[in-house]
């Protein structure tokens, strides 16, 4: 009888622990994670707002292991789809803490980015302006409220334009570290001896007079090659060991 007991009161726990989350903790969870895919992504400040939404969505939505990555995972890439360019979307995808935020871990939820930053107070950015308004709803079947979205070109909060059709002045993608430059140059000197004494064969003995001054004549060529070479430094030692891969 004891056992019987103490097997109930172990899967009550589990089930309060695989119970959907609070309001509070989803809001905390999606505000942590559309921050830092804010900054990895070079999201724009519009963009930055239907990140937080379509996360606190997909927090509120789950209640068990199964919805982890079921309908509301898949509603959830159908809405960044429309959010995100085809650059950022390709990012995302590469990054399993953003794409596959979540996990079952033993008996409770575990959230992958804090395995990238693993300083939970630190953000990027100030909340998003629908943070203190938002409280879910926009994640639905059928058509996607983010529908007429469609972002080609956006402006990314941190001030840097870019263009992803080109590749041209993408944001950078790694979290932190200097970039340090050096130039190496190299010079090459030639030198060419002229012999002007001896008078040209064929002109007898007739007064020839050499035009040049007597003597040898030297001329020097130097040519200076300057190659430039760029070198970055690996990400900051306080984030992890996340995958992420920031090539395309």
């Amino acid at each position: 009888m004891k056992k019987m007991f103490a097997i109930m009161a172990m899967m009550m726990t589990i089930a309060i622990q695989a119970s959907a989350m609070s309001y509070t903790q989803a809001r905390q969870e999606a505000l942590y994670l559309s921050d830092k895919m804010a900054y990895e992504l070079g999201l724009s400040a519009q963009q930055y707002a239907d990140v937080y939404e379509i996360n606190l969505d997909y927090m509120m939505s789950i209640g068990t292991q199964s919805d982890l990555y079921g309908i509301n995972w898949q509603m959830r890439n159908r809405d960044l789809r429309y959010v995100l360019t085809a650059y950022q979307y390709d990012l995302y995808m590469r990054a399993n803490y953003f794409y596959r935020p979540m996990e079952w871990s033993g008996t409770s939820w575990r959230f992958r980015v804090y395995t990238r930053y693993t300083n939970r107070s630190h953000y990027y950015y100030t909340h998003p302006s629908v943070y203190n308004t938002y409280r879910g709803g926009h994640m639905r079947t059928g058509s996607s409220h983010y529908a007429n979205r469609h972002y080609t070109q956006p402006t990314p909060m941190g001030g840097n334009s870019w263009r992803d059709n080109s590749g041209a002045n993408r944001p950078s993608t790694r979290p932190q570290g200097n970039t340090h430059r050096s130039t190496t140059t190299t010079t090459t000197t030639r030198t060419t001896t002229h012999h002007g004494t001896t008078a040209p064969s064929g002109q007898g003995n007739g007064n020839w007079r050499q035009n040049a001054s007597s003597g040898n004549r030297s001329t020097t060529t130097t040519t200076t090659t300057t190659r430039k070479t760029r070198q970055g430094s690996s990400s900051s030692s306080n984030q992890g060991g996340g995958n992420f891969h920031g090539r395309r």
